[in-house]
């Protein structure tokens, strides 16, 4: 295994240029996320064969030719679970990868497994056993260590092989275009923050409003400030301001654990947002806080998943893959209230193989 490291734009658009001709390449990032709201890139590597390029961003100027070269439709890139990857280049580029095979999915959607880790897929493709001794490791750091750069060097020079096998596997089974429509949906972000509070739904609605009004004004504030956002409020301050509700600044000083130099700095506008919210009647709680399924409908869950798990059977895919068992709660939602949205991952392949069989199944439950 050999790899070079790039340090500067003229060298990377070098680089870049000369390796244009390649349908793959696999890619990878290392990055720090411990005191920040956004990843902090420290390194890019890139593989078109058998040399790892380690990029190191700190020493670019000029980024024109990595957005390009990023979005170029003629080279599919090959990212492993790429879902944090998305992170560090919406924020560092503005940019996403293009097209996208994400080797963990594509695992998934050839019958490998669901979640299988890079170190996994390397041992049953190459039956070699990765170290992980630098998972953890400061990537910021100038120079990198040797085992750094060895560690960053094998994360894509047995990614690219094993995309080469895993996008034959996929196109000896007609699934390829199933992995580059998952890779198109992704996006960077995941799931809104309000669904982590689990107990939302046995608030009173103008209670939920508060929640769902603290929690849009934190993430705004760790977004502007580049702070995680349990430095700005941890969730447990987050849920007891929406349960007290309070209605001046001394009461919300008086909140259990408060931080009272946020109520110094922020009091006020919080005291304000709390009220309107809990005002504003006209105004839906999110779409994230739901009821729990009723008897009757839970009993549905039951019989969808069933007839999920013989789809799943006949393509050898687990059945958590085609559809996760919150996707089946919202079909079962949708069919007793259509202001519901579907999710993206509801199109393309999954629409005809998955969705519409579970759909005539719901509707021959509801005939019998």
């Amino acid at each position: 295994m050999s790899c070079v490291l790039i340090d500067n734009s003229h060298g990377l658009t070098a680089l870049l240029s000369e390796n244009r001709h390649h349908a793959l390449v696999a890619v990878d990032t290392e990055f720090r996320r411990r005191d920040t709201f956004f990843p902090q890139v420290a390194l890019l590597q890139l593989c078109w064969g058998e040399t790892a390029y380690l990029i190191d961003p700190l020493q670019l100027g000029d980024l024109r030719a990595l957005q390009d070269f990023l979005t170029d439709a003629s080279q599919t890139k090959l990212i492993h679970s790429a879902s944090e990857d998305l992170e560090v280049f919406s924020h560092w580029l503005g940019v996403l990868p293009r097209p996208l095979f994400d080797t963990q999915r594509a695992a998934a959607l050839t019958g490998l497994g669901a979640g299988q880790s890079y170190r996994a897929l390397v041992a049953h493709f190459f039956d070699i056993d990765l170290p992980k001794d630098e998972t953890q490791s400061d990537w910021l750091q100038r120079p990198l260590s040797d085992a750094q750069e060895e560690y960053a060097a094998q994360d894509v020079t047995y990614l690219h092989p094993m995309g080469v096998q895993l996008q034959a596997r996929a196109a000896e089974l007609g699934r390829l275009d199933w992995v580059l429509e998952e890779g198109a949906r992704l996006k960077p972000g995941g799931k809104p923050p309000i669904s982590k509070f689990k107990t939302a739904y046995r608030l009173p609605p103008e209670q939920q409003r508060v929640l769902a009004e603290i929690v849009e004004w934190r993430d705004q504030e760790a977004h502007d400030r580049d702070r995680p956002r349990s430095w700005i409020l941890n969730d447990k301050i987050v849920m007891a301001i929406a349960r007290s509700m309070p209605r001046s600044v001394p009461a919300l000083a008086a909140v259990e654990d408060m931080p009272q130099g946020l109520v110094r700095r922020a009091g006020d506008e919080l005291v304000q947002r709390t009220a309107r919210a809990a005002q504003d009647a006209s105004r839906q709680p999110p779409v994230a806080i739901l009821q729990p399924l009723s008897g009757d409908q839970r009993a549905l869950v039951s019989i969808l998943s069933d007839r999920l798990k013989q789809i799943a059977d006949s393509l050898e895919i687990p059945p958590e893959v085609l559809m996760p068992k919150a996707d089946l709660e919202q079909l079962i939602r949708l069919e007793v209230d259509a202001t519901l949205s579907a999710p993206d991952s509801w199109s393309g392949w999954r629409a005809d193989i998955v969705i519409e069989p579970l759909r005539q199944a719901l509707r021959r439950q509801a005939r019998s």
